[in-house]
């Protein structure tokens, strides 16, 4: 029997590396970016309409505030090329039940667009291979091709060009959650105001962190985090630095803004360690919500099928 719908699960990520270059004559910036994929999960389900139903998307969850259900979702973007690639009329209804965090610099958006990658290639056996998903995936967002592969990476370019990186070992999370995003081209223009008198030279692989996941050393990984687009989340919402001061206060291992923020991501020793500073962070006031959450984990990958 032919497949009718098919569920695909996409984790969140955290970049534990986020080194960005100077500004290029095109407005981007190149980026040595190093991310991991951690046990935050949103699951796409794409269903077969009837034909000449064409697309229709809905959003259900704990994190649906401000994501679209219309073509501004980076889901129907996903399916806008596949189509225009293969010649293919898809009527369908995406149905995308989010878990992780909106705005969060996590990449949600990333990962519910990699999920309908893989969901319309089972669903329409496409039979694309790794490098054509990729293809697609990057003229999308520079953080979704990263959502088809998952575990630990490098990007560079402007994040989208990976290779895997050498790591050993589980790393828990604890990420402090904001009730409000921060848009990442608002952060990227504070970044440059920020820097503006100063020389950027272009970004390199951080080797302390390298060596420290080569060796499974968290509190290496912790002391090594880094991100330059911190202090311009910090800029634009100072309350992250009060989070920052509290989760560091309480023994983490290290602490980063993901991404353009506004989450921040604390490093544990453990599971047990990671309850206490969310306990610690949630009586503190100064969080929006908690969540604990362990990596790397595998990408994209279809859970169900109908």
């Amino acid at each position: 029997m032919p497949v009718k719908s098919v569920t695909v699960r996409v984790p969140a990520k955290v970049n534990l590396q986020l080194s960005v270059g100077p500004k290029e004559a095109d407005g981007y910036h190149n980026l040595v970016s190093v991310f991991q994929a951690i046990s935050i999960f949103d699951d796409i389900t794409i269903k077969l309409g009837e034909p000449g139903s064409g697309l229709t998307i809905s959003i259900s969850g704990d994190q649906t505030h401000g994501v679209p259900a219309d073509a501004n979702n980076l889901a129907a973007k996903a399916v806008a090329l596949i189509s225009k690639e293969y010649d293919l009329t898809v009527d369908a209804h995406i149905e995308i039940k989010k878990s992780i965090p909106v705005a969060g610099g996590m990449a949600g958006g990333s990962a519910d667009a990699a999920g309908t990658i893989i969901g319309i290639d089972y669903l329409y056996s496409l039979d694309m291979t790794r490098e054509e998903m990729i293809e697609i995936a990057s003229k999308i967002g520079s953080d979704v091709p990263f959502m088809l592969s998952g575990g630990t990476a490098i990007g560079t370019g402007h994040g989208d060009q990976l290779t895997a990186a050498l790591s050993r070992g589980t790393y828990h999370w604890v990420l402090a959650v904001s009730t409000v995003g921060l848009s990442t081209p608002a952060v990227y223009a504070e970044c440059d105001r920020l820097r503006g008198e100063l020389e950027i030279v272009e970004p390199q692989t951080n080797e302390a962190l390298m060596q420290s996941l080569l060796a499974a050393d968290a509190p290496g990984v912790g002391a090594a985090l880094v991100n330059d687009l911190q202090l311009a989340a910090c800029s634009l919402r100072p309350a992250i630095r009060l989070v920052l001061d509290v989760g560091q206060e309480y023994g983490a291992l290290g602490a980063i803004v993901s991404g353009s923020g506004p989450t921040v991501a604390f490093l544990v020793a453990d599971q047990d360690s990671g309850l206490d500073l969310a306990v610690a962070l949630t009586s503190s006031g100064v969080v929006g919500s908690v969540v604990q959450a362990f990596g790397p984990v595998a990408g994209a990958k279809v859970i169900s099928t109908n």
